[in-house]
């Protein structure tokens, strides 16, 4: 048997704790992209980029170890748009990420290779920690969030989401989360939710986070009950965590979806509130160049039919250029949105008349700190938000995974197995997940 496979059947067996007696392999398998193939998509519409061309499962050398970091087993990870941004080689091709991070330090030259190992989530159990970790050890049952920090400058130490040298971990640095060890720094490992599997406990980590940031932090949109939240994408990989946060926190949602399925799955979050805009036939731009107001009239008008009058508090942004008119629009007088994404693209229009005149807010919103990913995580663990994993592919699939993603055939998050041999593993607190499993089952089969 292999020195990676005798890691993975100590992990099926329980036997945790004989990790830290296991070799740990010179190399092991990552989904990966090439330097040599960055322009291979050169001439395309970003909607015919196919990620099954780009994405490869290759044989890799386990990275060094170093101060403050940890080598995981990967037993479970998940696909996000950054991975899908990564494989089309857009809005830039993540080796100039990873040239920069190598020109940091001697350590972090160990990035700038000629291949990019992707993946911004994980599930699986601590192999080894490097010099300076005292609060994580081999055998740790652990998912592990994306925020990459050196803390060095004074800048993030307030949050550190403000550092000079953030980055987002598997799409900004290497050795992601898509392969079968991933290294991370230690200050990004949390403990794994217990009464889920491996791939469902790998599935909340980076929209989790971020759509608590966006909405509750104080970083943030700031919800409190009763807020009116404009939800874009609401069955989605984000919107869905942020539906489920704006319910658990007395807030009431207004679910903007794309398809009576997807709305049905909004209703089984339990929000009530729902606009299907391709039944409305909502057109917010007239053509390329020109937004058209007297949709967003439409809209407002819409929203206030279903609130009884009212205009949204927040509006939760994340599709960019498409929407952001609208979302402008529609907020209250004194409103916020707050926005962390720009999936339909980055060059945002709106009429400012309806920001100053009004007395809107923007907030641009990026990720979570460690302290608000690791309150995100604790609600998962306690059973108060649930993960909304849909489907499930093998690492050899990747790239399928992520075209659904990328071509919106999918809802919530899609996850990926690794070392985990089949789903449904790793489940240690059983009372617990019969509990809630109504809530963790609410993506599945739809």
């Amino acid at each position: 048997m292999s020195q990676l496979g005798e890691i993975q059947q100590a992990i099926l067996n329980d036997d945790l704790g004989a990790v830290a007696s296991l070799d740990v392999p010179e190399t092991y398998r990552g989904v990966t992209v090439h330097k040599d193939e960055a322009d291979m998509f050169e001439g395309l519409e970003s909607r015919d980029k196919d990620p099954r061309k780009s994405l490869h499962v290759d044989e890799v050398p386990v990275p060094e170890l170093g101060p403050g970091e940890a080598l995981v087993a990967v037993m479970a990870s998940a696909i996000n748009y950054n991975t899908v941004w990564t494989s089309i080689f857009e809005p830039v091709s993540t080796f100039k990420f990873l040239e920069r991070y190598g020109r940091l330090s001697p350590l972090s030259k160990r990035h700038d290779l000629p291949y990019h190992v992707v993946g911004s989530d994980l599930s699986g159990v601590v192999l080894r920690t490097g010099p300076g970790v005292h609060n994580w050890k081999p055998g740790d049952e652990v998912v592990a969030h994306c925020l990459n920090v050196e803390l060095e400058g004074p800048d993030g130490h307030n949050d550190t989401m403000l550092d000079s040298e953030q980055r987002i971990w598997g799409f900004e640095t290497n050795f992601g989360g898509l392969a079968e060890i991933a290294l991370v720094k230690s200050n990004q490992l949390m403990p794994k939710p217990d009464h889920l599997t491996w791939e469902e406990a790998a599935s909340p980590g980076l929209v989790n986070s971020t759509a608590y940031r966006q909405l509750v932090s104080r970083n943030g949109a700031d919800m409190k009950q009763g807020d009116i939240v404009l939800i874009w994408g609401a069955s989605g990989g984000l919107g869905s965590y942020a539906t489920q946060y704006a319910l658990n926190g007395g807030a009431i949602p207004v679910c903007v979806v794309s398809s009576p399925e997807k709305a049905e799955i909004c209703r089984k979050l339990g929000a009530e509130l729902i606009i299907d805009r391709n039944a409305e036939g909502y057109k917010f731009w007239k053509d390329e160049h020109n937004q058209d107001p007297k949709e967003w009239q439409r809209f407002g008008k819409k929203i206030r039919e279903l609130t009884g009058g009212e205009d949204p508090d927040i509006v939760f942004e994340h599709p960019g250029r498409e929407t952001f008119g609208a979302s402008v629009y529609a907020a209250r007088k004194g409103g916020t949105i707050v926005t962390c994404a720009s999936t339909s693209g980055y060059m945002h229009q709106y009429d400012n008349r309806y920001l100053w005149m009004n007395l809107k807010r923007i907030i641009g919103s990026h990720f979570a700190n460690y302290r608000e990913s690791w309150e995100a995580n604790r609600l998962i663990a306690k059973g108060l938000i649930h993960p909304t994993l849909s489907k499930t592919y093998a690492l050899e699939d990747t790239g399928q995974a992520a075209l659904d993603v990328h071509r919106n055939a999918h809802q919530g998050k899609v996850g990926v197995l690794a070392l985990a041999p089949e789903e449904g593993l790793g489940v240690r607190n059983h009372e617990l997940r019969e509990k809630h499993i109504d809530g963790i089952n609410a993506f599945r089969n739809v």
